[in-house]
């Protein structure tokens, strides 16, 4: 999936005052407006291409942190299916050196205050994305729920989630871990409580977080997980689509052109699109069996072990696939048999990708002694082909009805709706993130088992 994003020029100004935040990782100058702090575009690791992260020593001076993150290098989507619309007139500048997070906190925050810390891990296949896309600006959250939220960047496609005895495999998992050790380091400054955070994602983030969690050196990093769509259903068993895709990539060298290396990475999809079935749709993902996760068959015993440290809140949405069925099936639908062929086809892909798989993770999880709350999404108004579709949820907890205007998921929906309900969910979630108590049900929006 691809975001909208704003302008992330790190000399970028605005209408604001500036704060220095002291961290045991350095000065840094932060941008205070609309009753938030924002330190943007920290780094957090340092990697070589194809090369593992390097965690960044305590910065010499002071930093300007009143920009933005990169994004990482990435191509379009892979299916062609641009589910947030075009990127705006100011997007994120791509780069390699995008091992980077953006903290944004209470304006009125004080250090030490011990704030609960969500660490937000944006979704997209993968493939596409950015920590610090304007539709997942945190500043709601914050403001009303007085948390900490940390929006993480990581490296994706072939740079992050393609290895193999060449080249390292997992080092877009292995970049979130050590953003993680950066939010265990300098929480505290920030006014966040380092024995209180949250790791939030959605769909590719959502299924990370799920790896995150039996990951070496994970431990003790968080507490809780808010797993929002995780594909579950498709992220296993996979071993050899990889290694069709790494074969496809292997003879370019680690130091091509970074425009041959996106092109080596599409034709990698293409040719495992038509051979792979459904779990070709995610083409890229974390690979079992190398550092830092586990062998597959190893997984089921690593989460049951681990199922006790950690609080989990994890759902679907009622309709998750109408977002990929209403764009792909009308055009093969006669209209008088379309409308329920497609419901009838989402519902099942929406089982199949999401569903089944999550019940049984929440299953295992409780068996283990964990706490875990299985949540369905019912959001968005009944006449609207992408209700509860995939990521229609995002418009309620991130960003504001400006940034996601005229965006395929929200288009036509009444903007004090979107307000009115986004309130409601994320109070729900902040919740969650503060004590770990489950939220309750919300008619019409959301139900809790």
């Amino acid at each position: 999936m691809r975001h909208r994003t704003t302008d992330t020029t790190a000399t970028a100004r605005h209408d604001r005052d500036d704060r220095v935040v002291d961290a045991p990782a350095g000065r840094f100058r932060a941008s205070v407006g609309g009753d938030v702090v924002r330190a943007g575009g920290i780094r957090y690791a340092r990697a070589a291409r194809f090369s593992p992260p390097v965690d960044e020593p305590p910065a010499a001076g002071t930093v300007d942190a009143t920009g933005f993150s990169p994004s990482s290098p990435q191509n379009p989507d892979p299916i062609g299916l641009d589910v947030f619309g075009p990127d705006s007139a100011r997007p994120l500048p791509p780069s390699e050196d995008c091992l980077r997070l953006t903290v944004t906190a209470p304006a009125d925050v004080r250090p030490g205050e011990g704030l609960p810390v969500i660490v937000w891990i944006h979704g997209g296949s993968y493939v596409s994305g950015a920590g610090d896309a304007i539709s997942y600006d945190p500043s709601a959250l914050v403001r009303e729920h007085r948390v900490v939220v940390v929006a993480v960047t990581y490296r994706l496609g072939v740079l992050g989630f393609l290895g193999d005895d060449g080249r390292p495999a997992n080092l877009g998992l292995r970049d979130m871990l050590s953003a993680l050790r950066w939010v265990a380091r300098n929480a505290e400054a920030f006014g966040g409580d380092p024995a209180s955070v949250t790791v939030m994602g959605e769909s590719a983030g959502a299924d990370a977080i799920t790896r995150l969690m039996v990951a070496d050196g994970a431990a003790g990093l968080f507490r809780r997980a808010v797993v929002q769509s995780p594909p579950l259903g498709i992220s296993r068993r996979r071993a050899q689509m990889a290694a069709t895709m790494a074969a496809e990539v292997r003879g370019v060298p680690d130091d091509a052109d970074l425009d041959e290396l996106l092109a080596a990475q599409r034709r990698a999809v293409r040719r495992v699109l038509p051979r792979y079935g459904l779990r070709a749709a995610m083409p890229f993902g974390p690979q079992h069996g190398y550092p830092p996760v586990p062998p597959e068959e190893h997984l089921e015993a690593a989460w049951t072990r681990v199922a006790p440290d950690v609080d989990l809140l994890i759902g679907t949405n009622a309709r998750e696939t109408a977002l990929f069925v209403e764009g792909v099936l009308p055009r093969t639908m006669v209209p008088a048999v379309g409308p329920a062929l497609r419901e009838g086809v989402g519902h099942g892909l929406t089982r199949a990708v999401y569903g089944r798989a999550v019940d049984q993770f929440v299953e295992r999880h409780r068996r283990a002694g964990g706490r875990a709350a299985r949540y369905t999404f019912l959001g968005g108004p009944t006449e609207h082909p992408l209700r509860a579709a995939h990521a229609t949820e995002l418009p309620l907890l991130l960003g504001d009805p400006e940034s996601w205007r005229g965006v395929p998921v929200v288009a036509g929906r009444d903007d004090a709706e979107l307000v009115a309900s986004g309130r409601l969910l994320r109070g729900a979630w902040a919740q969650f993130a503060r004590t770990g108590r489950p939220p309750t049900d919300i008619p019409g929006l959301l139900r809790v088992d």
